[in-house]
């Protein structure tokens, strides 16, 4: 025999509490002056009237569901209990008669106790037969509702613990709940609260497990199945070996019951009872793990830890979670499916998800701070039985395994055992910044040699030179010769951004990247970022020897395009509570990062990199020179690669969209592999395309001072044909820095100034460069024999 969970009349003493329940309960209900009295004195030590009878009552835990920007593609659902209420409205009618034939025949006859069902439960459960209880669909409310008003697990305990006095206490209950609310009101705070088993709870989750559809929509046999399965979830569950024949025997029972009290007529008996019952049934999701789509996992993972750090969601992070997994709020994220989509796309289409290698895409928005996407060649999973064992030797020892081709690491936006990859010369913006704000203008040339011996004191490495000197080379020897920060942009040049580093104060440099968003994660970099001495001496800085993230630095680039303000980023558009209020929470948060002139002049020289453009200066040189291209619209970006080709990162930006891309080896920084940009530069481009496909061509906004831009402008001497001393004499006194320069072919004799790079105009203090001549090539010389005499002058000898 089974005993019902709610049964109190188990023990000897049975008879005399059902003397007294029935007693007070006639009392109450016939003579509320006489039950308000001592009459009851015996049940439980406690009188009935000094029993509570204001129910308090309190939200029950509803699932909060995640959509993406478009507010209509849901992406993820969280909860602890799988819930979602709904009207009686809408809720069928087959529903609501099944849950009384089950539960309480007399539901719509008494105040709340059923004295027939006390005496029968009694009487049944004295004579051996199988055990029945004497709750009503009232008092079964009651006892839910005090559980999940409890303030502490032993609250919980005793509002469903079996004795008499917790009957005796729902009873008071129930009697007043009737008094207040309607039947119809009772009837449907019950089914949205009672558990239906496989993870539902309420009547709109279980029609979703069982049989995907809406509970208005619940035919009679549907109906009678989940109301059969209210009195014992787990034993009467129709998936399980056991459950299976125990739930049929319940629900043909209930349809029995239905039509007995007229609920259904003989006709939809037979046909009810003849429905073959599902032994499968629609598990719903919860989390991250579980979104539809893979490529979602990692935004939704950002969405949880950023939810997870918000004090306006709780003190701690526990409460913080069971506010998000039980307070039934619609959460509109920032999630772009278009952007999202071209990401994963275009990653899918340069590298496979097997591959030990990380192609990393984020996109933000411009001055919202919006994540529009975050997508990786992983799928975001906890199983990582089919992944390698990693390929870092001291992991691997540990059998340690790999981040491929499943991964829940936060591998875009940082945190956890995430500090971020180095992702070289995109930093050099940030000196560019700082450089901008003070007082050097982009026009601002230096002459860059092929190696630069600094004045950073470093230890001992293969950058040292003169024993202790941080001492850079170029990618290529032939990157030397007098640049601005357009064409040092441009062709990335190290040896002009590390003096121009220096000019300016490194620690300058540090600040304008705190400023434009990044973490330092990684303890010596925060370490050195936070100790001003130390900064000072970070000569290495410019070159983006620091862990960053695709999400830090997507956001760093969004700012230039914000016009210099820095928006934190967020993953939210719109949060909606369960009642229907809007909170204030998660929308853009914005700071002046840097003044909107400097914003535009950094973007004006950054769109050299990418192939576009600059308004104000001229481009020579480019790492990315197919971007603008194949993109079509106006941009700005830059590439960066680090020391043997560890990481290969490339940034583009937009009017309304800045996307970076990292290709790295997330298990192991220090591996051997060389990363190319062939993978990483199309995925980039390709993504932004397609997020622009169709949009309007947006022009970026001009510097509104010339002085930031061009600076003080002086013209430089024609020094050609002039000797060498000369020509820097004339320069130097013009105002400007003068160096010599590369050999040249032009019409000077050899060894005389061909001219100055650059010519014309250049800034005040400026570098100029005087060119040496190598004379004529042998072909122009041979050229000037064959040609005919010109009769003004002395024939040649």
């Amino acid at each position: 025999m089974r005993r019902r969970d709610h049964n109190i009349f188990a023990n000897a003493t049975s008879l005399l509490i059902c003397g007294l329940l029935a007693g007070v309960v006639v009392a109450a209900a016939a003579f509320p002056a006489v039950a308000m009295s001592g009459l009851a004195a015996k049940a439980g030590g406690e009188t009935f009237a000094s029993l509570p009878s204001e129910l308090k009552t309190a939200n029950t835990p509803q699932v909060s569901r995640i959509f993406a920007s478009d507010n209509k593609t849901q992406i993820a659902v969280f909860y602890d209990e799988f819930r979602s209420e709904v009207p009686l409205k809408d809720i069928s009618k087959n529903m609501q008669n099944a849950i009384v034939a089950a539960e309480d025949h007399e539901f719509f006859e008494h105040n709340g106790v059923d004295l027939k069902g006390v005496a029968r439960a009694f009487v049944n459960n004295k004579s051996g037969k199988s055990q029945q209880g004497a709750s009503t669909l009232t008092m079964q409310y009651v006892r839910m509702s005090l559980a999940y008003s409890a303030t502490n697990p032993q609250e919980v305990v005793d509002a469903t613990k079996d004795t008499p006095k917790r009957k005796i206490t729902e009873m008071k209950y129930a009697m007043q709940v009737e008094k207040e609310l309607s039947k119809e009101q009772i009837l449907e705070h019950y089914l949205n609260q009672a558990p239906f088993g496989n993870g539902s709870y309420g009547v709109a989750a279980a029609s979703q497990v069982y049989f995907k559809k809406k509970p208005k929509d619940l035919s009679v046999a549907e109906a009678a199945l989940l109301a059969s399965m209210v009195k014992a979830p787990t034993a009467f569950n129709p998936t399980t070996a056991s459950g299976y024949p125990q739930a049929l025997d319940r629900r043909n029972y209930v349809l029995n019951d239905m039509q007995e009290l007229g609920f259904i007529t003989p006709a939809d008996y037979q046909k009810a009872i003849a429905v073959k019952i599902s032994r499968t049934v629609q598990h719903v999701g919860n989390g991250c793990v579980s979104v539809k789509t893979n490529s979602w996992g990692f935004f939704c993972d950002y969405f949880y830890r950023w939810w997870l750090s918000r004090d306006e969601f709780g003190s701690t992070t526990y409460d913080r979670e069971r506010r998000l997994k039980g307070g039934g709020y619609r959460i509109q994220t920032s999630l772009d499916i278009k952007a999202q989509n071209a990401a994963r796309e275009n990653i899918s289409d340069e590298i496979k998800d097997t591959n030990k290698n990380a192609l990393l895409l984020a996109g933000i928005q411009p001055g919202t701070g919006k994540v529009r996407a975050l997508a990786a060649n992983r799928k975001f999973k906890l199983d990582d039985a089919n992944n390698k064992i990693s390929s870092d030797p001291a992991k691997a020892k540990k059998k340690i395994k790999s981040t491929y081709p499943n991964t829940t690491n936060p591998l875009l936006s940082g945190g956890g055992d995430i500090n971020g990859y180095q992702a070289g010369s995109v930093f050099k913006m940030f000196t560019m910044v700082a450089a901008l704000e003070n007082g050097y203008p982009l026009a601002y040339s230096i002459n860059a040699p092929a190696k630069y011996i600094s004045k950073y004191i470093v230890a001992p490495g293969p950058s040292t030179c003169n024993g202790k000197y941080y001492c850079p080379s170029n990618a290529s020897a032939s990157e030397a010769g007098v640049f601005n920060m357009w064409t040092g942009f441009g062709a990335s040049v190290n040896t002009y951004f590390v003096p121009l580093q220096e000019r300016v104060g490194a620690e300058k440099v540090v600040d304008v990247a705190k400023r434009f968003g990044v973490q330092f994660r990684a303890k010596q970099d925060y370490d050195f970022a936070n100790d001003e001495a130390s900064a000072h001496q970070w000569g290495a800085f410019t070159l983006g020897v620091s862990s960053s993230t695709p999400l830090d630095m997507a956001n760093a680039y969004a700012t230039l395009a914000g016009d210099g303000m820095y928006c934190t980023p967020t993953p939210v558009e719109q949060i909606t509570t369960i009642s229907g209020d809007k909170l204030d929470v998660g929308k853009p948060h914005c700071t002046r990062a840097t003044s909107p002139d400097v914003a535009r002049a950094a973007l004006d020289a950054a769109r050299c990199p990418v192939g576009d453009s600059a308004q104000l200066g001229n481009c020579q040189g480019r790492t990315a020179p197919q971007a603008h291209g194949i993109i079509d619209h106006p941009i700005y970006g830059k590439t960066g690669t680090t020391d043997h080709d560890k990481t290969a990162a490339l940034i583009i930006g937009s009017s309304s969209l800045a996307v970076a891309g990292y290709l790295v080896n997330p298990d192991w920084q220090n591996h051997t592999d060389r990363m190319d940009h062939a993978i990483v530069n199309p995925a980039v481009w390709n993504t932004m395309k397609d997020f622009l496909k169709g949009k309007p061509k947006v022009q970026f906004k001009r510097p509104g001072s010339k002085k930031i831009s061009i600076g003080d402008q002086r013209s430089i001497p024609d020094v050609t044909c002039a000797t060498i001393d000369n020509a820097k004499s004339r320069v130097e006194s013009a105002g400007f820095s003068a160096t010599t320069g590369q050999e040249v072919e032009s019409d000077c004799p050899k060894g005389t100034a061909a001219g100055t790079n650059p010519s014309g105009r250049t800034i005040k203090n400026g570098f100029v460069s005087i060119e040496i001549s190598k004379g004529k090539k042998e072909d122009d010389k041979k050229d000037d024999k064959d040609k005919p005499d010109d009769p003004a002058k002395p024939p040649r000898r």
